[in-house]
């Protein structure tokens, strides 16, 4: 049954009907707008049992404490608002005068688009909430850019957008998709965009917060997410802001021993660069959306299989819907004007320099590369070798199409492009697809195809299909035959 999608006012009405439903709200810089609507709707008194908003810096401080770097509109601001207004619900509201109410407090702190048109805007909100008297309460944070081009707009929409959070946290929690598709009810991506989602809490112990990232992608809520090496979804502005950036795409399905080796040397390569600073260096491995609907539809363990291994190993993951290299760049320099690189295998390369990948662009390829090489960008080349017969294919002999050639030669000869020399060659001709087939028909010898220890969580845990029983009867049969 499709879900009937209310106004906001007829939320808002519905949450100041509830008896149960009770809390506070504090808004500080420029979002000011979500408790309006409650007041506006009629019934307040049920809900709201505080309103506030310390707009002034110094009476924010005075109740939340300082910031660390001077910044307000952050994800540590937030949470320190919703745990102290939380705090003060349970110090000032007597359970036993109260013994059906499901305490909440939301908060936001937010900052609309500027008089000059330079910053866009962007906020985050919380919401700290019980779904029963008895229970320890949930929280949901997420943080949101906004593309409207004037800040009561903005202000508006920061407005609907949480009443719908408010709304989806009594009524969808248990259906945390739900949820967030409710996030945008009488809202849309060119209004605001939602770029990370996190749940947690005793109603929330089954959600994985990597699975709501991949969401907020197939959505199109936002373009692209990050995840820490523990699972924890990150902003990209926290992450990413004046870091130089080092990115490696792939499938990674399972991740090998070429991919640990091409990470390896084109660190060892990028971080001895003169504008790179080691200890400011965000090294990605990046997953399109794309590559993780090869076979159709999104097989969202297939996903969770490779992000365990990824995380595993100590890895940032980062989801993109970036199919061209000029969006992924476009993307990165929206946060650093750092160097940046990227480490490529050779079939990339060549995928790069194909004219179809641009035939949306009024300047085709020069336009994508003027994109990609008037910032700061070094690409790092991994060589490919199918097996001891072939020949080593790196920049120098790699096939490019002839009107092509001088803008291949150019950015070569002018060090955008590099040759990784110091590359193991025992690995060179692993590939994920072939260990990958090796896993499902239960055959042996892809365990020498990956990273020490990704072997055994593959056959632990089952990754990829692997299936011990059909392993066990294949090799056993390959015994008898020997």
């Amino acid at each position: 049954m499709e879900r009937v999608i209310l106004t906001a006012k007829q939320k808002a009405l519905r949450l100041n009907l509830d008896p149960n439903i009770y809390g506070t709200f504090a808004e500080i810089g420029a979002g000011q707008e979500v408790v309006r609507h409650f007041f506006r709707a009629g019934g307040a008194s049920g809900t709201i049992a505080k309103t506030m908003s310390a707009y002034d810096k110094d009476f924010s401080d005075a109740i939340y404490g300082k910031e660390e770097k001077n910044r307000y509109v952050c994800e540590s601001r937030l949470r320190k608002m919703i745990v102290h207004e939380y705090g003060l619900v349970e110090q000032r509201l007597n359970r036993d005068l109260h013994p059906s109410k499901k305490f909440f407090s939301y908060a936001n702190t937010v900052a609309t688009i500027d008089f000059k048109k330079k910053y866009k805007g962007h906020g985050w909100m919380g919401i700290k909430f019980q779904t029963s008297p008895e229970k320890s309460p949930n929280e949901v944070i997420l943080h949101v850019q906004l593309h409207e081009n004037e800040a009561a707009l903005q202000q508006e929409t920061i407005g609907v957008l949480g009443v719908n959070m408010l709304y989806g946290c009594y009524f969808y929690y248990q259906n945390p998709r739900e949820y967030l598709k409710s996030l945008y009810d009488n809202l849309n991506r060119d209004q605001v965009e939602i770029d990370m989602i996190s749940m947690s809490g005793p109603d929330f112990e089954s959600v994985d917060n990597r699975l709501l990232s991949l969401q907020l992608v197939k959505n199109g809520m936002t373009d692209a997410v990050i995840f820490s090496p523990d699972g924890k979804n990150l902003q990209s502005a926290d992450l990413l802001y004046k870091k130089n950036i080092l990115a490696i795409r792939g499938s990674f399905r399972p991740v090998t021993k070429v991919n640990i080796d091409m990470i390896i040397n084109g660190y060892n390569a990028f971080s001895k660069e003169n504008r790179v600073e080691a200890d400011d260096l965000q090294v990605l491995f990046e997953i399109t959306l794309n590559n993780l609907s090869a076979d159709g539809d999104i097989d969202e363990q297939d996903f969770i299989d490779r992000a365990d291994i990824l995380c595993s190993l100590g890895q940032t993951v980062m989801i993109s819907n970036y199919q061209e290299y000029y969006k992924l760049i476009e993307y990165f320099s929206t946060f650093t004007k750092k160097r940046m690189g990227l480490i490529m295998g050779v079939n990339n390369m060549v995928e790069l320099f194909n004219e179809k990948y641009y035939r949306d662009l009024n300047g085709g390829i020069l336009e994508a590369f003027g994109i990609l090489f008037t910032r700061d960008l070094k690409i790092y080349l991994y060589p490919s070798k199918s097996d001891e017969k072939e020949t080593l294919v790196n920049s120098k002999n790699m096939e490019v199409h002839p009107r092509l050639k001088p803008l291949y030669e150019y950015l070569i000869g002018n060090g955008r492009i590099v040759d990784l020399e110091n590359f193991d060659p025992e690995v060179l001709s692993i590939q994920s697809r072939t260990a990958l087939k090796m896993i499902r028909e239960g055959a042996s010898g892809w365990e020498k195809m990956v990273p020490n220890y990704v072997d055994v969580m593959i056959k632990k845990n089952r990754l990829f299909g692997f299936d011990p029983e059909l392993f066990e009867k294949v090799n056993q049969t390959e015994d008898k035959e020997a």
